[in-house]
């Protein structure tokens, strides 16, 4: 198995990874939002942003 970082061969310890540099990596690019799941929810803005006459979000 590969590093999905860099492409070497991994090490047990660091597995799937093969340093602590390439983990580290890859946890830096989950915490700035490089990878993201992508919705199944259709965007309507309009409906999200609904707020009432007092500015309060008004349920769905």
């Amino acid at each position: 198995m590969s590093c999905p970082i860099c492409g070497e061969d991994t090490v047990a310890t660091y597995r799937p990874f093969c340093s602590k540099r390439c983990a580290d990596v890859d946890l830096a690019k989950w915490l700035n939002g490089s990878y993201a799941v992508p919705s199944q929810r259709e965007e309507n803005a309009e409906a999200d942003a609904e707020v009432d006459e007092t500015g309060h979000s008004r349920p769905h």
